[in-house]
């Protein structure tokens, strides 16, 4: 039986990968520092790019397990830009996992992140707000 499916993942999606049975926890089930920790890594990527600089990440909010990620299940992390900060930004991302043997992905983690980005001495920097492309 198929489980309950949301819409679909929304936004850029930043980092795909499968889950493997080195990062399961004593039950298992794949450990949530693991997801956490590739849910970051997918947000890093993201911020430096609208940063264009190194970022790091200062906070992370609203963080909402919804489901279980099992061994084989193929993880992928998409983000959204919800605000843009002097030095700081924060990304929504989303970590959709595909079930063997399903054909649509289920949302199973959700948060906030806050990166902020530096300099190459690790100082916080302003951020270089770019004008959206002017469509011809």
């Amino acid at each position: 039986m198929s489980e309950q499916a949301a819409p679909g993942p929304n936004g850029d999606l930043c980092i795909r990968t499968l889950a493997m049975p080195a990062d399961t926890n004593a039950n298992g089930d794949i450990f949530g520092g693991w997801l956490l920790s590739q849910m970051d890594v997918g947000g890093g990527v993201f911020a430096s790019k609208v940063a264009r600089s190194r970022t790091v990440t200062v906070a992370i909010e609203a963080m909402n397990f919804r489901k279980a990620v099992y061994v084989g299940d193929l993880v992928s992390v998409y983000a959204n830009l919800v605000r843009v900060g002097r030095t700081s930004l924060t990304v929504h991302l989303e970590a959709w996992a595909l079930r063997r043997r399903e054909l649509s992905p289920i949302l199973v983690t959700d948060g906030n992140f806050t990166y902020v980005s530096i300099d190459d001495e690790g100082r916080p920097q302003a951020i270089q707000k770019v004008d959206p492309p002017i469509a011809t």
